[in-house]
């Protein structure tokens, strides 16, 4: 994967196909309105699912998808093709008013709606690398009618993800469809990041070493950080890496992204001496400046909004906020509610003035002049700008 090249921003990049690379399979008396959502004898009122998205993982998964598809491939039998889905890796079947329907079988195209890490101009290539977040999932060029009902089957790696809905009002949302595709399509694509975030043992490890999923290190770079923490393996010759991969084209570009947020302007020349100070090695002036900055921006943002300020309880509540009212969900890869624990364990963690337990990676610590000495790593200098860094992206 390449590594960041050009100023990073928050656009919105559609990537869409040019032309559906296929014609749809004309299909008729596709009784489809619902699906069971539990057991019942015969007489008894059932309850039932007509709006759902699920992955592979889920238990009710393959039993829905076998009983979708059996109807499906008999009547693609009656109009004579011989399909088999489990033989295509996207499969989309638009089912309209009187029971007709297109079933396109990895030929539609295909959008995905993603936040990029850095500024775009149309025909760039885009690597996973610069992809913040996945947001929607669209196609542009097939044509469904707010009558009509969507069933969606798509594999990304070895997992599968559903989406059906039936539509019994005659009011389909499609924007509501295109989030919760995307929604899928990005369970699937990170479920490692998800599966590190929900382990308790490996966030906590991560954690305790000041480590995140921020968006600037999304992708291999922060696999690499959860596989050694996993393993319960030492983090320093991973850490080595990361560090030396931030040279100055790196951090430049981040200080772009945050010179174009106006909370953060106010501060340039704090952190551009801040940014210098890291590439000179001067870990103390790093972590000294950042730390005790990242309050007066989250408040700037909070003014900006609200019109005055707020104790840093609300103000980190609002960061949380902010990221999800920015991504449209809370589950997002910006990870807002994680972020906020992170913020709240490790970045303002409190520390014991007696016992002195107090480290570098603490706002409250080195703000109280109680960090010890040596844990004003280089590493936690780039904890801290990563972590300013996420705020850019968030507010």
């Amino acid at each position: 994967m390449s590594e960041p090249l050009e100023p990073i921003t928050d656009t919105q990049m559609p990537g869409v196909l040019a032309a559906n690379i296929g014609t749809p399979i004309k299909l008729s008396d596709l009784m489809l309105d619902g699906v069971t959502a539990e057991a019942a004898r015969s007489g008894d009122a059932v309850k039932i699912w007509t709006r759902l998205h699920l992955t592979s993982d889920d238990r009710f998964f393959h039993r829905i998808v076998e009983g979708l598809g059996a109807h499906v491939e008999y009547r693609a039998r009656e109009a004579g093709h011989y399909i088999s889905l489990t033989r295509s890796g996207f499969i989309l079947l638009v089912i309209h008013p009187d029971n007709t329907g297109d079933l396109w079988l990895d030929t539609a195209a295909v959008t995905l709606q993603v936040l990029a890490k850095r500024s775009m101009v149309a025909g760039t290539v885009l690597f996973e690398n610069d992809i913040a977040d996945v947001t929607a999932m669209s196609f542009p060029l097939v044509e469904i009618g707010p009558h009509d009902r969507v069933v969606c089957i798509f594999r990304e790696g070895w997992r599968f993800a559903l989406f059906f809905d039936f539509n019994p009002k005659g009011e389909l949302a499609i924007a509501d469809m295109e989030r919760d595709l995307g929604t899928l399509h990005r369970r699937l694509k990170y479920r490692d990041l998800y599966d590190a975030i929900a382990d308790e043992n490996v966030f906590g490890r991560l954690i305790d070493a000041g480590w995140f999923p921020f968006v600037e290190i999304l992708g291999r770079e922060f696999r690499n950080l959860a596989t050694q923490c996993e393993a319960g393996f030492e983090l320093e010759e991973v850490e080595k890496k990361l560090l030396a991969a931030f040279n100055a084209q790196r951090i430049e570009s981040m200080f772009v992204r945050w010179m174009a947020k106006p909370h953060f302007a106010g501060k340039e020349r704090l952190l551009r001496s801040a940014l210098n100070n890291f590439a000179a090695g001067d870990s103390i002036a790093v972590i000294k400046i950042v730390l005790t900055e990242i309050e007066g921006i989250l408040r700037e943002a909070y003014r900006r909004v609200q019109g005055k300020g707020a104790k840093l309880k609300r103000l980190l509540e609002f960061a949380v906020q902010s990221a999800e009212a920015k991504a449209g969900q809370p589950d997002t890869l910006l990870f807002p509610a994680a972020f906020g624990h992170y913020l709240k364990s490790y970045t303002f963690a409190d520390f014991d003035p007696v016992a002195r337990t107090g480290n570098a990676g603490s706002r409250h610590a080195v703000g109280h002049g109680e960090a010890d000495a040596d844990s004003y790593t280089h590493v936690r200098a780039l904890q801290a700008l990563l972590t300013l860094d996420q705020l850019a992206f968030y507010t």
